[in-house]
């Protein structure tokens, strides 16, 4: 075997440029000095300048190059630059990202009619169940930030997509027995009654699916980020890259679901089945994807037992009186009501005119002017929203810490909520007065304000939210930031439950319809939207006053 030592020594060849020579070293420790092979030179004044061109690949006898942030390969041994990881594998998991945020969020974003059209379940029940369900995810994207401590980020994220698309199967064979008669399921033709076991089984899908896009949400991002290494300066930069580039598949995913597939969905006779063997589909594909370079990948020791870092986090929390509390409580409001969009804001919609010429919009297809916003927002933060603060606030300073960014978001939420009110208040004047058909003549393009504000608004909230929790975080306690994060969007689900069965029970009493009835038409969501900008304005006011007292840590 050849090797090339580290010692050499400079000559002056006759074309004036200086040669770097090594000696090529035998099994013996002796040989001849030469020029060795994959090297460039070129003149120079006072050193030698080159290139090692097969450097990484561990060819033509030059050692291989391995990673320097401990990575390993799928053996546990230091993993080589050139054979593992780098874009090859990243391009494959951001593929592979992007077909199960498809696959999800098609779900998500039809959830609310599914259960109306299908599960004959009223307004105020098909809200109670998305909010419950979101919850449910977000605390399993808990469980599976956990798992990946004890398990591995890889396999976690396979058991992540292998329960993705068991819950997709059982989705789609509940879909077989709950669709009857043929053509039910769409706005205003209901399905028939079902029996207990077609409705669990429909539960226990969707509650699946809520574990293994949890799970695999909380994992696959990190894990696709360990394909770069941080100890190198030129994979540094192209991980920084590969961040935005996943954020876009996410984005392009749920575009791709909520332009094309619940078009589909929702306006193809009532047809639910070719949407779910579409998402189905894409959740076989994404397993595959994240299955075909299992020899590539690099990874990480797994930190040891869960449960252990669990007693940990919260016992150094106490000793450090967890300073984040009074912060972290106000944003678990936020949640609350950026639960209104594929909920109360699609059902609104569906009670519209959707009609543009010959088409029909869906209504969770307004969802599409949230993301673009969120998007756009985010993209252009720095040409868009620093010079506006400069220019209101007449201050030199280029940045907004985050917790202005929150407390603006906040402002947004608010108003939002107000848009929608005053949109709904429209809707019930023009509404055709029929205590049979929920429908109103006002177009569904009076949502498009409501839905480009709650899209600039939780741009501002969730970017600044997670930035804050990371560099307000000791370095003891780097865990409390996905702990904080997560548990703020599970609750927030949970409380939106919550005040919605209160408002509810309140307003329904004494034979009442109540806000939230089974026909829009006879409450008054409105006055909903306005209770909760109101709820949002007191929570701004004790954000404000939390925030001000704040001490930061310094970063």
């Amino acid at each position: 075997m050849i090797s090339w030592t580290l010692t050499y020594s400079l000559v002056d060849p006759p074309n004036d440029s200086r040669l770097l020579r090594c000696k090529c070293l035998g099994m013996n420790g002796f040989g001849d000095d030469l020029v060795a092979p994959g090297i460039e030179t070129r003149p120079v004044d006072t050193a030698a300048v080159f290139k090692l061109q097969q450097s990484g690949n561990g060819e033509e006898g030059l050692p291989p190059a391995h990673t320097k942030d401990g990575s390993l390969d799928r053996y546990g041994k230091p993993a080589v630059r050139g054979r593992t990881g780098g874009w090859k594998s990243g391009l494959v998991l951001l593929v592979s990202q992007g077909l199960v945020t498809l696959a999800f969020y098609v779900l998500e974003a039809s959830m609310v009619l599914f259960t109306k059209s299908v599960m004959r379940q009223t307004n105020a029940e098909a809200e109670s169940t998305f909010s419950l369900w979101m919850g449910t995810v977000y605390l399993c994207s808990l469980v599976g930030g956990f798992l990946s401590d004890y398990l591995g980020r890889f396999l976690t994220s396979i058991y992540a997509q292998a329960f993705l698309t068991v819950g997709f199967g059982l989705l789609l064979a509940s879909a077989h027995a709950l669709l009857k008669p043929h053509g039910c399921g769409v706005i205003g033709k209901l399905c028939d009654p079902h029996a207990p076991l077609e409705v669990s089984m429909f539960y226990i899908s969707i509650y699946v699916i809520a574990l293994g896009n949890g799970t695999c949400e909380s994992v696959l991002a990190t894990f696709a980020a360990d394909q770069f290494d941080e100890g190198d300066p030129v994979e540094k930069q192209s991980k920084t890259s590969y961040v935005w580039y996943f954020v876009i598949a996410s984005n392009i995913g749920r575009l791709i679901s909520v332009a094309l597939l619940v078009y589909i969905e929702t306006e193809s006779m009532g047809n639910w089945l070719p949407i779910f063997w579409i998402s189905t589909g894409c959740v076989i594909t994404a397993l595959v994807f994240l299955l075909s370079l299992t020899r590539r990948y690099r990874h990480f020791k797994p930190f040891g037992s869960p449960i252990s870092r669990i007693v940990q986090v919260i016992v150094a929390s106490l000793r450090n009186r967890l300073r984040l509390l009074p912060i972290w409580l106000c944003t678990i409001w936020s949640s609350v009501v950026f639960m209104q969009m594929p909920s109360l804001f699609t059902e609104q919609g569906a009670a519209m005119d959707r009609t543009i010429l010959h088409f029909r919009i869906p209504p969770v297809g307004m969802i599409a002017f949230d993301i673009i916003s969120t998007s756009t927002l985010i993209v252009f933060y720095d040409k868009l929203i620093v010079p506006l603060h400069i220019k209101l606030m007449k201050t030199q300073s280029k940045t907004l810490v985050e917790l202005q960014r929150i407390g603006t978001g906040f402002v947004i939420a608010v108003v939002t909520m107000l848009s929608a009110g005053l949109v709904e208040q429209q809707r019930l004047k023009f509404s055709d007065g029929s205590s049979t058909k929920e429908m109103s003549s006002l177009h569904i393009l009076w949502q498009i304000p409501q839905y480009i504000l709650m899209g600039a608004s939780k741009a501002m909230v969730y970017v600044a939210e997670k930035e804050f929790f990371a560099t307000q975080t000791p370095d003891g306690l780097k865990s409390l930031e996905m702990i904080l994060s997560f548990c703020s969007s599970a609750l927030g689900g949970y409380m939106c439950h919550i005040i919605l069965w209160v408002v509810t029970k309140i307003t329904s009493s004494n034979g009442k319809s109540g806000w939230v009835p089974p026909n829009l038409n006879d409450g008054h969501i409105d006055h909903f939207f306005f209770l909760l900008a109101t709820l949002t304005m007191l929570n701004l006011g004790l954000f404000v006053m939390f925030a001000y007292r704040y001490i930061s840590i310094s970063v």
